[in-house]
């Protein structure tokens, strides 16, 4: 980072501490190159820069190659400044995601605000939030998000007994009422689709494949604003005992209505099952397809608890 030009690898192996010691040990300079090799590719793999500089006049000729951190990649534009409150507030929402998590671009937009050498105002890191994600597909996804590249997976619809293999384009990771989405192009139908992740139900597959980066611009605000349309259309109307838990949990994303509540939702399917799951506390009131979708889960319940009672074992 302190040179524009960059440092050739000899004097990187005779001058940069760790290097220098074991060049003055004795090692040899095949050791010492090896260890070069792996230390690059092992700063590249935690996001940080490598340029690989070649003869001006043959860039191509990398005999006398030099190496150098591009000093970019540390600093934000000179119109950009940050007070100590808000380089704490920013370097807590870095925290929420882990390391696995967060994309390239995150990683180098934290790398930066780390850089700045700013003091922070430390009682504000009090408490530390995590966004966890419990689907397996979500990190091959966003690695094939990252890098253009088109997937392949296994997906279960309800009501399906076996998945279909789908073939896309994933263009982003959107979180919608607390559950992971991935929007895509669908490369078999030739249209957007939109994916939960839960569905996902083997190994994603990354293909050689590739496809434009640009398609990547905008697609989490269209799937986002795809979901949004899509919970516009689902209205369902629910009487809740007050008090309850369902009470508790619908009433943060639910409208008054003259009788009970109207909620939004997504998913039939899911939306059924989290209502299922409150028992006596809910009613639906319509739609009638999602009161049918209720009864249902209400009905397998009871059988499967019915044939528990009725086991001698």
């Amino acid at each position: 980072m302190a040179t524009d030009v960059g440092l050739t690898k000899d004097t990187i192996l005779t001058s940069v501490a760790g290097y220098r010691e074991q060049y003055e040990s004795g090692a040899s300079k095949d050791a010492l190159e090896k260890m070069f090799e792996r230390d690059k590719e092992s700063l590249r793999a935690l996001g940080v820069p490598i340029e690989t500089i070649g003869d001006w006049a043959d860039p191509d000729d990398l005999r006398e190659a030099r190496y150098r951190v591009p000093t970019t990649e540390y600093e934000l534009p000179e119109d950009i400044t940050f007070t100590p409150a808000e380089v704490a507030l920013l370097n807590l929402a870095g925290t929420v995601w882990g390391e696995s998590s967060m994309s390239a671009d995150a990683r180098t937009g934290l790398r930066k605000i780390r850089a700045l050498g700013i003091d922070v105002d430390e009682p504000i890191i009090g408490y530390t939030p995590r966004i966890s994600v419990r689907e397996p597909s979500f990190g091959p996804l966003q690695q094939a998000i990252e890098h253009c590249r088109v997937v392949t997976f296994p997906y279960l619809k309800p009501g399906e007994a076996e998945p279909r293999m789908r073939h896309v384009q994933p263009l982003a990771l959107v979180e919608f009422e607390g559950r992971w989405h991935l929007f895509s192009n669908d490369l078999d139908m030739d249209a957007d689709r939109t994916f939960l992740l839960a569905r996902v139900v083997g190994d994603v597959t990354i293909t050689r494949q590739r496809f434009a980066r640009e398609l990547r611009e905008g697609a989490g605000d269209r799937a986002l604003a795809g979901l949004d349309a899509v919970a516009a259309r689902n209205r369902a109307l629910l009487e809740v005992n007050p008090g309850s838990e369902a009470a508790l949990r619908l009433s943060r994303r639910a409208e008054p209505a003259e009788q009970g509540i109207h909620v939004h939702y997504v998913d039939i399917n899911i939306f059924a099952d989290e209502l299922a799951s409150y028992g006596p506390e809910v009613r639906v009131v319509e739609p009638e397809d999602l009161r049918d979708h209720v009864i249902r889960r209400l009905h397998a319940t009871a059988e499967v608890h019915g044939a528990f009672e009725g086991d001698p074992q």
